[in-house]
């Protein structure tokens, strides 16, 4: 009887789940394949690329030794265990798929619990025949079905470089995302914002690229114990291609099991809506008594940490310039590839170029999370009682805009800072390069004003804009595609700096076309009606 009141509670607390994950996949049918697509093609386009780059085994091998003796790039990348093709390329990217998959897992997982308790909308769906725990596990499985989705094709896309290493890549990067994913649904029951749950586990992610990165340029084979510290360092111990250890699957799922465990007992011990970490209440006086105040208080945590991290990325990257311009400059077809991100005026400046290029995509990433951040004040009903008082829409909305678009001239701003003190010298040149990859960003944020504001159901389009641009930017040299496809996005017209010649040209048209983006956008949003 007791055994049978068990298996019924724990099967009545799951109930609706089956109903949920299909909803929250239906939700998710745009971001979660655009994010497994890039991800997927980063992969899958890297053996090729390498064998253009390293077509004989005596490269290969010359590039190994090269790498034993470069710490600056093994912080960047990891350790290489192998010179074939396949340990090269679970080298070059796999601990970037990891992350990727980790900001999709944490980014799925507090959509469908925090920010659904957040809005008032879990309230009602507890009100029909749905279980205590079942939005938590719809938001895992739908983790887990986007994982399994990309380990399947890494594995698949790779098999013909050695089924068992790509077996292990696939499973390894999957794995990485579901630690995240169980760790944002930890965070997502003690903080009481999703806002600071997404920010948590993203601190938590950042913690542990940084600590892969210190323990991997200490030793060069990674056994260095801030290495094991990381996930990420198991994903590079897991060695794909080059021996696989699969003793480590083991590890990642532990994790798994562990945080889930620990995120369930949670979830069963606080009432719908709150947190073990409750946000601290307070009037909206003093420097919170306008919008744009508020807008500031909102975002002002994001900024910091985004600030934080272009800048120490400059100083990285800048810091890695010489050595890693020399490591290329003794393969041509890796020259070329540089090249075309970042210009031939010079392999150090080119190199300069692409590095501050990466950082212009990723900042595309930035303004698209500031200005949707309008888009949730809508739908959760928290802009609402800001309307209702003497604040017009295109003041609520000028708030957040300049949070985004200043700061995003801030973070390029702060990353030029950084490569000057990592590199030295060049100090406004490099300023320039990064100040200049501001229109283009620009673009990028107008295309999600402009859909917040006309299309408001389909907002979350920009991510998909945002990836596109960052899959060609970032694949699109390598692949050495037609000139045509790397037009499509607006890095593709920026001048290439430093080291090339300024255009201004290019850069007032990317601004202009900006100007207008953003005005149909508030255009569009002073004529609608708002959504909830």
């Amino acid at each position: 009887m007791t055994a049978f009141a068990v298996r019924h509670g724990s099967a009545r607390q799951l109930a609706g789940t089956g109903t949920l994950l299909r909803f929250a996949l239906r939700r998710d049918r745009l971001m979660i394949p655009v994010w497994i697509a890039v991800n997927a093609l980063m992969v899958l386009s890297m053996p090729g690329t390498l064998e253009g780059l390293y077509g004989t085994p005596a490269e290969r091998t010359g590039l190994v030794r090269q790498m034993e003796t470069n710490s600056s790039l093994r912080a960047m990348v990891g350790p290489v265990f192998g010179d074939s093709l396949g340990a090269l390329t679970a080298w070059r990217v796999g601990i970037y798929a990891g992350a990727l998959a980790a900001v999709l897992s944490l980014l799925v997982v507090v959509r469908h619990t925090r920010d659904e308790e957040e809005s008032g909308r879990q309230e009602l769906v507890a009100s029909g025949t749905v279980g205590r725990r079942a939005s938590l596990t719809a938001a895992l499985l739908a983790a887990a079905v986007a994982n399994a989705v990309l380990a399947l094709l890494v594995t698949a896309g790779l098999a013909g470089q050695g089924a068992a290493g790509a077996l292990a890549l696939g499973l390894g990067i999957a794995g990485v995302g579901m630690v995240f994913a169980t760790a944002a649904a930890i965070v997502a029951q003690l903080t009481e914002s999703a806002r600071l749950a997404r920010g948590l586990t993203a601190a938590v992610l950042g913690t542990a690229f940084v600590l892969r990165a210190a323990g991997d340029s200490a030793t060069d084979g990674g056994t260095s114990a801030l290495t094991w510290v990381s996930p990420l360092g198991w994903l590079e111990n897991l060695r794909p291609y080059a021996g696989e250890r699969w003793w480590v699957l083991a590890l990642l799922a532990g994790a798994v099991v562990l945080q889930g465990a620990v995120a369930y007992a949670l979830a069963g011990r606080r009432d719908l809506g709150m947190s073990f970490l409750p946000t601290r209440p307070g009037p909206a006086s003093g420097r919170l008594g306008t919008a744009s105040a508020l807008a500031w208080r909102l975002q002002r945590g994001g900024l910091l940490g985004w600030s934080i991290g272009f800048l120490l990325a400059g100083v990285v990257y800048g810091g890695m310039t010489e050595g890693a311009a020399d490591l290329v400059g003794d393969n041509d077809n890796a020259r070329r590839i540089v090249e075309r991100m970042g210009g031939q005026s010079g392999l150090t400046d080119a190199f300069l170029a692409s590095m501050i290029g990466m950082l212009g995509l990723v900042a595309a990433l930035w303004i698209v999370a500031s200005v949707l951040r309008l888009h949730g004040e809508e739908t959760s009903g928290r802009a609402e009682p800001v309307l209702a008082n003497a604040v017009g829409r295109l003041r609520w909305a000028a708030g957040h805009l300049v949070i985004a678009f200043g700061g995003a001239a801030l973070i390029m701003l702060l990353a030029g800072l950084g490569f000057a003190v990592g590199y030295g010298r060049q100090t406004g040149p490099v300023l320039a390069a990064c100040l200049v990859q501001l229109p283009a960003v620009w673009v990028v944020g107008g295309v999600a004003v402009l859909l917040h504001g006309v299309l408001p159901r389909a907002a979350v389009a920009a991510w998909g804009v945002a990836g596109a641009v960052l899959l060609i930017g970032w694949v699109g040299p390598a692949l050495d595609v037609p000139p045509a496809v790397l037009d499509v996005s607006p890095f593709g017209h920026l001048p290439k700096l430093p080291g090339g010649s300024m255009e201004w040209g290019p850069v007032a048209v990317l601004t202009g076309v900006a100007v207008l983006l953003v005005a149909g956008g508030l255009a569009g949003l002073r004529r609608r009606d708002m959504t909830t």
